[in-house]
């Protein structure tokens, strides 16, 4: 942390950030000090990184994003969960997403708006960093704009995403955390995009992102076809992310689904998962007594 206004920033060191923490109790019996590079921060409205000898060593240190124990010596660290899919289908394409913002075990918001509307024809989807995600994906509605102007037609979603890709791949290794989908409609059609923070870029028909993923990837292979009717998409994107959300802490809150079609995007429904329950309750209830 620096306080800027003056020729000299005065600095200090993050392991204040430890005070009080299991880290500092252990180092403290060691007899050691926790040796943290301190960092200044730059001017206002600037993209700034870790003023040290070595930015990627110091965010791969310190602020890796990895599943398990393996962050448990950082300061800092990613306990995410969402829900997040979108499948192709004859009528077009079906985004679904929860609305759950955590911090471990902390719900910090249930009404996050995960899918990002680039433009009339693009969306994109957030899960990992919700800062990075959606200041990334801003951005990406920025070039496809500059695009446009330049040369006079829309952006393909190809195109959109493989700008994405490259942004992502030029910062890999300095503690990004990104899991999204680029999906829209262009001159070649429907198409669906995943892209993540390692630069890794993938055509499909369908994904799923998120802590909840598995539970969405199970409804999905199995009632998944392309034929659908768009009643029967929007019903199966609904009932993923229920699953999903019903069985992962981390997910919940209200499912945000839309339909690509080939005027552009429609919002179709805000529905909150607890309503969803009831309904589907139900419908089992239902179907078993008959």
């Amino acid at each position: 942390m620096a306080f800027l206004g003056g020729p000299q920033s005065m600095t200090i060191g993050s392991d204040i950030l430890s005070l009080g923490s299991r880290k500092t109790a252990r180092n403290n019996e060691q007899g050691g000090q926790i040796a943290m590079a301190p960092f200044s921060l730059g001017s206002p409205g600037q993209f700034d990184v870790p003023n040290v000898a070595d930015p990627a060593l110091y965010c791969r240190s310190n602020f890796a994003s990895v599943c398990g124990n393996g962050d448990g010596d950082q300061i800092v660290k990613f306990a995410k969960g969402t829900t997040t899919l979108a499948f192709k289908f004859q009528g077009g394409i079906i985004v679904s997403v929860d609305s759950r913002s955590t911090m471990g075990a902390y719900v910090a918001s249930g009404t996050v708006k995960k899918v990002i509307e680039i433009n009339p024809f693009l969306l994109g989807t957030m899960a990992g960093g919700a800062a990075d995600c959606s200041f990334w994906e801003r951005n990406l509605g920025m070039e496809c704009r500059l695009y446009e102007l330049r040369n006079g037609r829309r952006i393909t979603v190809a195109a959109a995403s493989k700008l994405l890709a490259n942004v992502m791949s030029s910062y890999r290794g300095y503690g990004l955390s990104m899991g999204t989908m680029v999906t829209g409609w262009d001159d070649t059609g429907p198409q669906l995009y995943y892209v993540d923070d390692d630069g890794t870029r993938l055509k499909g028909k369908y994904f799923s992102v998120g802590s909840g993923s598995t539970y969405a990837y199970g409804v999905l292979d199995n009632y998944y076809k392309f034929d659908m009717t768009v009643e029967e998409a929007i019903d199966l994107g609904k009932r993923a992310i229920y699953h999903a959300t019903h069985r992962d802490a981390a997910s919940g809150g209200i499912n945000n689904l839309y339909h690509v079609k080939a005027g552009g995007w429609e919002y179709i429904h805000g529905i909150d998962v607890n309503d969803m329950h009831y309904e589907y309750a139900e419908e089992k209830k239902n179907s078993m007594s008959t």
